[in-house]
């Protein structure tokens, strides 16, 4: 997609393409500031479920209004395209992070602190995300992280490539999210818990090529032990992620906070001391 203006916004550069959108960096005339532009991919504006995604991002969002939450700045249309206008979040996210090293505790901690903040807020407005992954965590140039998209955070299923019914990543995916069935604010517990495993031992804790075998591990395959991956590693860990990743959401930490709680916990060393 070649263009040089969108809406009032100035097109810099192209940042990112995806299966619904592409995603530019642009410039605010108006006041003279960076912005990210998100556009519906033009062959996706014929089917209403991508134009809901869009609208309800930007819905969503703005109803929240939430410090650890990246914020929207606009909503509007190229022609038969939507789009959306966000801050810019110049230090990239954490999956980027991941990818060039390995993340220490203490900043798991605040990882923690700052996502599961977001994520209560929304879960107390009966919005779940649905998409909790490092590449939903964003930093901004100073590199404090944020919370970002929640494009399916309202959505329907939608048929992936293999023809099953999904919304969401099947590497984070909790087993309600597979089956179809009820979610609430402990469905992105179990993707949260997901990320520590990622961040304590630089693996997922299912992986797969095929789809349908990383999804049914969801559902039926007990939680690896990370001390297994990653040796010397306090076996308190495993306790804190099996807890989050419990099949049963009424196993899991009740709310985002709990879980980042435990998380800080356990990095500051109280977690010993509250077991003596």
């Amino acid at each position: 997609m070649t263009v040089d203006k969108i809406g009032r916004y100035e097109i810099e550069k192209e940042l990112a393409q995806g299966g619904m959108g592409v995603i530019f960096l642009a410039r605010d005339p108006y006041i003279q500031r960076q912005v990210v532009v998100k556009v519906l991919m033009y062959s996706r504006t014929m089917d209403d479920i991508y134009r809901e995604f869009f609208q309800q991002e930007a819905e969503v969002i703005a109803a929240l209004e939430h410090p650890c939450i990246v914020p929207i700045y606009d909503f509007g249309w190229h022609g038969e395209q939507p789009y959306i206008v966000m801050r810019y979040m110049a230090g990239g996210s954490l999956e980027d992070k991941l990818q060039r090293e390995e993340i220490k505790q203490a900043e798991i901690a605040h990882i923690f602190k700052r996502i599961a903040e977001a994520l209560d807020a929304a879960h107390a407005r009966k919005v779940i995300h649905r998409d909790v992954k490092p590449s939903n965590f964003l930093y901004d140039s100073s590199g404090e992280i944020f919370l970002s998209d929640f494009g399916i955070a309202k959505s329907k299923p939608f048929t992936d490539d293999e023809g099953d019914w999904l919304v969401g990543t099947p590497a984070y995916m909790c087993p309600e999210q597979v089956k179809g069935t009820a979610m609430d604010g402990r469905s992105d517990v179990y993707s949260l818990g997901i990320v520590l495993y990622r961040l304590l031992t630089g693996q997922l804790p299912f992986n797969s090529d095929s789809t349908t075998a990383l999804i049914s591990a969801q559902v039926d395959m007990p939680v690896p032990d990370i001390r297994l991956v990653k040796k010397n590693i306090p076996a308190v860990w495993q306790e804190v992620v099996g807890r989050a990743m419990a099949k049963d959401p009424k196993d899991r930490y009740p709310t985002a906070g709990d879980f980042a709680r435990d998380v800080n916990e356990v990095v500051s060393g109280r977690w010993y001391l509250r077991k003596l």
